[in-house]
């Protein structure tokens, strides 16, 4: 006789209705590649016929996970009192989705780099991993990735990948991106192209950007001038102080390529106080294509990163890490947005 479903469908439910077996519903239902698309379309279907929805409270106890992952932003300075870096705001909805579509909760909460939030989350064990985004000077950032790496907690974060990366890091290409606008710039005509970012250690990722223009610089047979690179965070304000500095020292310059956008819309304002035109005095290139990058005057050509994947990439890391499978590539591409501030 066959199985009849209860008033309140189960896995073994879907399973007899599906003709597979009940850990392979669950595996489906938890979306698993090990099981087939078309499975566990199938599963899914029958699923929503029956309305059938998974017990997280049950299926954590068996495999001892929340079925949560974290989200932390750590304080970055910002022309509002948000203190999160608009870039990270544009990732949010990719990572939200793609939890939702992993069947996953995700905490989200703000931390100031001092805190013990390392502490917190892992001994709390309020969810199976990190994700940890912004995190201001990397130096004082290190200890502490350290300390996560040491006691076995899953986490991923967003910045520069190298060699000698701490744990799992997911980011963009920014060496190549430097170089991508370095390009840009040269087949414009500009021939002394000035930096602003805090290019160094402490600040990897706007290194890398930097490495990545003064290649390009030196590959097109020029010589790079270092007293042209101003250091700067990612501000409105310290880009304005940057770009104020840069006109102060007197050295020649027809062109800015800005670690953010944020910084390079604080060098367009102490531009226009000086008088100076952009495009036509100076050429300028911003890095992330934060929205407001489209609404300045003339809009702000830029580097876009590529956020929707960016986000799939974050989780799947850290998941990767919670179900002991192969990680995806930590590097995404960028691409260059071409608009009025290069002549575009």
């Amino acid at each position: 006789m066959g199985r009849r479903p209860s008033n309140k469908p189960t896995s073994f439910d879907i399973a007899y209705l599906a003709g597979v077996s009940q850990p392979t519903v669950s595996r489906a239902l938890r979306g698993s590649k090990s099981v087939s698309l078309a499975t566990r379309q199938k599963i899914e279907a029958i699923a929503r016929q029956l309305g059938y929805t998974v017990d997280k409270n049950a299926s954590s106890l068996r495999s001892q996970r929340s079925n949560t992952l974290a989200l932390l932003f750590f304080e970055d300075p910002t022309p509002d009192e948000s203190g999160i870096n608009p870039f990270f705001l544009a990732m949010l909805g990719s990572i939200t989705r793609h939890c939702a579509a992993r069947g996953l909760d995700l905490l989200i909460s703000f931390q100031r780099l001092e805190d013990d939030w390392h502490k917190r989350y892992q001994d709390s064990h309020r969810a199976d991993g990190l994700i940890l985004l912004g995190y201001g000077d990397y130096t004082l950032y290190e200890s502490r990735l350290r300390q996560l790496v040491r006691s076995g907690a899953h986490f991923v974060r967003w910045g520069a990948v190298e060699p000698d990366t701490i744990g799992a890091t997911v980011g963009s290409d920014n060496f190549g991106a430097g170089r991508l606008a370095g390009e840009h710039l040269l087949a414009r005509g500009r021939r002394k192209i000035a930096f602003l970012g805090q290019a160094d250690s402490h600040y990897p990722e706007f290194k890398n950007r930097c490495e990545g223009l003064v290649r390009a610089i030196e590959t097109a047979g020029l010589t790079h001038d270092p007293d042209l690179v101003v250091p700067a965070i990612s501000s409105e304000e310290l880009g304005y102080q940057a770009a104020k500095k840069l006109l102060a020292s007197g050295k020649p310059f027809d062109a800015i390529f800005a670690a953010s956008d944020l910084i390079a819309i604080g060098a367009m304002r102490a531009l226009g106080e000086a008088g100076l035109s952009i495009p036509g005095d100076v050429a300028l290139v911003g890095f992330d294509d934060i929205p407001a990058a489209s609404l300045t005057s003339p809009p702000l050509t830029t580097v876009m990163q590529d956020m929707r994947h960016a986000g799939v990439a974050l989780v799947e890391t850290v998941m990767a890490q919670v179900e002991d499978k192969p990680p995806p590539s930590p590097f995404l591409p960028t691409r260059l947005v071409v608009r009025g501030s290069t002549g575009g």
